[in-house]
């Protein structure tokens, strides 16, 4: 099978591109690298080089004129959209550059599509899917949502929207929704002083491998399969148990570091009503104590590159 991937230079986009190959698909990538990074597709360039030329990156802006050419000359059987402006201060700071990003460059990507007679999409939506929108972020994402609900309606295009809830592991932004493991975590590593509190709400976690094999149960659904689907583990995490599983991880009591409240998208949210695993046969199979240490390996080979100074098991 053949597949294109939005944004496949980010955090979940390159784990999804090295997914995809390793099951044998042919893969575009397509990225604008304003927050991907190519280093995120370093394993892809080497699988590439081993694989007969199963994976082409392309620097694009999913905005671009040409998207309809390029669309049309790889041909996909399905879209694996997840490029999108998600920094929520950004939205905040400059919506009309957030919706350019996520609700034009969406828009952008439906004409393409259909142009091109691709009806299979796999949209990677805000966790706030169904509800009202509380940042300017979620409100993006949510329209792209129902833009390519019109273009179903309309034109028949085929799209499955997965409301991911807060996704961890290895190559995530420490910005990102799941900023606390991240923090949490590089205190303990570099030994920052403990402090009183990382306060936050609880959240609903989940680990990008599991979230990877949702895209990929979503990408080869039957083509009548539509809809919004919500993928998590169903459990809070507050930030009290994030400490747990770190100080198990590393042996050592807890480090507190500040995660900064006042985020008005991020609110206690468990995310799971079953549906993906009836129609999609996908459920989570990685627990938080598990994705905490994969992720502890990655950081502390990323915070401290040197073998001789890695810590945990």
């Amino acid at each position: 099978m053949r597949a294109l991937v939005t944004g496949a230079a980010g955090f979940i986009g390159s784990n999804l591109v090295d997914g995809l190959l390793a099951s044998g698909y042919q893969v575009v990538g397509v990225d604008n690298l304003s927050s991907g990074s190519l280093a995120n597709l370093e394993h892809a360039f080497k699988y590439n080089a081993l694989s007969s030329g199963r994976f082409i990156f392309l620097r694009r802006d999913i905005q671009a004129p040409d998207l309809k050419g390029i669309v049309a000359g790889c041909n996909p059987d399905v879209i694996f959209h997840l490029a999108a402006q998600v920094n929520v201060q950004t939205a905040f700071d400059d919506p009309q550059f957030d919706a350019r990003s996520n609700v034009l460059g969406t828009i952008n990507l439906c004409e393409a599509s259909r142009h091109a007679g691709v009806r299979r999409i796999v949209y990677a939506a805000s966790q706030v899917s169904g509800s009202p929108g509380l940042s300017p972020c979620a409100v993006g994402k949510l329209a792209g949502e129902m833009y390519l609900r019109a273009y179903a309606e309309t034109y028949g295009l085929a799209p499955i929207c997965l409301a991911l809830s807060n996704v961890y592991g290895p190559r995530q932004n420490p910005h990102g929704p799941a900023d606390a493991i991240w923090l949490l975590g590089e205190a303990m590593i570099t030994g920052q002083p403990p402090i009183t509190s990382v306060g936050g709400a609880a959240l609903d976690f989940i680990y990008v491998s599991d979230v990877v094999q949702a895209f990929m149960r979503a990408g080869c659904a039957p083509i009548g399969l539509t809809g919004t689907y919500q993928i998590g583990t169903g459990q809070h995490t507050t930030s009290a148990e994030l400490r747990h599983c770190l100080s198990a991880y590393f042996d050592e009591p807890s480090t507190d570091v500040p995660v900064e409240d006042g985020r008005p998208d991020l609110h206690a949210v468990a995310l799971t009503d079953g549906k993906a695993e009836r129609e999609l046969g996908w459920a989570p199979t990685v627990d938080l104590l598990s994705g905490i240490g994969r992720t502890m390996h990655w950081l502390c080979g990323t915070l401290r590159p040197d073998p001789s100074l890695s810590v945990g098991a």
